[in-house]
């Protein structure tokens, strides 16, 4: 139960230190042990981007202690760093799992820089598992703090401001703290001090560019590195939440802050679970138009005979992945298709469902000029849809209405994502993910072993020796 009278920082560290002296419940590390294990394969996956070897180069060039491993190099690196080359590894895929409906991708911060600080002190799998919990929980916590009702969206979101780097930050704070054993007091300044390095803007998703990529490796690297200078002395406001310059006012300024986010339920309830894995390695709210173009097709909509496409999704959507409309049904790269609304119908329409359904091969930038799929992008138009609004933003939800050359008008509904708790994604899909993101980089034995040693992490097995062996596994700068 939280002390009313400490301030949120002081509660959140608190509860922060008893987990890591009592342990995080075991459905809840359960949940945590998947999760690392899709971020090492996001890592794993991401490794022929120009952005990860750009990551990976300049990490490179600075040299510095042997800490911890960025996989892409051979070597061990510096903590911070390598905690911001994963970071920018697990997410640049746009494939890293989210929670609704904070819209937040909390796992791509917290997970790298969790795996990073446990490599350099050498914690065991069950202190790695429970900080990562806690990580979570606290980045979900914050992002549910700017969650406006009413509004039915983000105030983050509304203010362009990317929830996932900025309560991500937040969150592998705390990771890192409970990993290096601080206080309680010490975890409080480590709040106080990384709320200060928190960044991230998101007008890269609608005109383009790829720095979002490093979003979460800067958040991460900015974690460690909070940690290490709290470590060192440094100390921040016990206040820098809910103060009256603090994190929520510079953020959300104040507006429609829900601070009982913060601790209600803390210690008993817990998000960690329901957070929903990605099926696909394209923005999340294209997916459900991904799944409604699939079940076109398998409805037998043939593509010579459509004449007209009207994608319905939640309003708030709209500007995210139906604008600027020119760009949307024309993307130029395969990271602009992971936005693009009219993109993600059409790859469900042409698609032939192997896999989990749409891999990342569906994403290429060579697809992503198709004529084809050009011709028929142009017919799709992104609307707002008052049934998606009423879901948004506790799902994704999308409606397509497809017109035939005859006139006849075919509509399918996907109301609720897949990967969530509606419809998640099994042991086994979780596995082929994993494999699917490792194939062509890593042996097949390697593959089935990584996995084996990441769901067994508890059982007093090293994470420095699992995190050298998957680098020594791939191909490396």
């Amino acid at each position: 139960m939280p002390d009313r009278e400490q301030t949120l920082a002081q509660q959140l560290a608190a509860w922060a230190d008893q987990v890591r002296l009592k342990g995080a419940p075991d459905e809840v590390r359960a949940s945590v042990r998947q999760r690392v294990l899709d971020v090492l394969g996001l890592c794993v996956a991401a490794q022929p981007l120009e952005t990860s070897a750009a990551a990976l180069d300049l990490v490179a060039s600075q040299g510095g202690t042997a800490q911890a491993h960025a996989l892409g190099l051979a070597d061990a690196v510096p903590a911070a760093q390598a905690a911001f080359a994963n970071g920018v590894l697990a997410h640049s895929l746009d494939f890293d799992d989210t929670h609704l409906p904070s819209v937040l991708h909390p796992s791509a911060v917290v997970v790298p820089a969790a795996l990073a600080v446990a490599e350099s002190v050498g914690a065991d799998g069950t202190a790695l598992l429970d900080a990562v919990a806690v990580g979570l929980e606290v980045a979900v916590r914050l992002g549910m703090a700017g969650y406006d009702e009413e509004l039915g969206n983000s105030v983050y979101f509304e203010h362009g401001q990317h929830a996932t780097s900025i309560c991500g930050a937040m969150g592998a704070a705390v990771s890192a703290a409970m990993l290096m054993e601080l206080s309680d007091d010490l975890i409080t300044d480590v709040l106080g001090v990384t709320a200060s390095m928190t960044s991230g803007i998101i007008e890269g998703n609608r005109s383009g560019g790829t720095v979002k990529r490093m979003h979460c490796g800067w958040a991460a690297h900015s974690a460690v590195m909070a940690a290490e200078l709290v470590r060192r002395g440094i100390t921040g406001p016990p206040t820098v939440l809910e103060g009256r310059f603090g994190f929520f006012q510079a953020w959300l300024h104040g507006e429609n802050v829900r601070l009982e986010e913060v601790t209600d339920g803390l210690g008993t309830t817990w998000a960690v679970p329901g957070i929903f894995f990605k099926p696909y390695p394209a923005n999340h709210f294209t997916h459900t138009a991904v799944d409604a173009g699939r079940l076109l097709r398998e409805g037998g909509v043939r593509l010579d005979d459509v004449a007209a496409i009207e994608l319905g999704v939640p309003s708030a959507v709209v500007r995210t992945i139906g604008e600027p409309i020119e760009v949307k049904r024309a993307p130029e790269t395969g990271y602009q298709a992971q936005f693009s609304g009219p993109f993600a119908v059409v790859a469900g329409l042409v698609g032939d469902g192997s896999g989990l359904g749409m891999g990342l091969d569906d994403y290429s930038d060579v697809l992503a000029q198709d004529p084809e799929r050009r011709r028929l992008m142009a017919l799709v138009t992104v609307v707002g849809d008052e049934e998606c609004d009423a879901i948004f933003p506790h799902q994704f939800p999308a409606v397509v209405r497809l017109t035939t050359t005859d006139g006849t008008v075919v509509e399918q509904k996907v109301l609720a994502n897949r990967g969530g708790p509606q419809r998640p994604l099994s042991d086994e899909e979780l596995a082929l993910k994993f494999r699917m993101n490792c194939a062509g980089l890593v042996a097949d034995d390697v593959v089935d072993d990584v996995r084996s040693r990441v769901l067994s992490l508890g059982d007093g097995s090293s994470v420095s020796a699992l995190l050298a062996d998957l680098a020594a596994a791939l191909p490396t700068s």
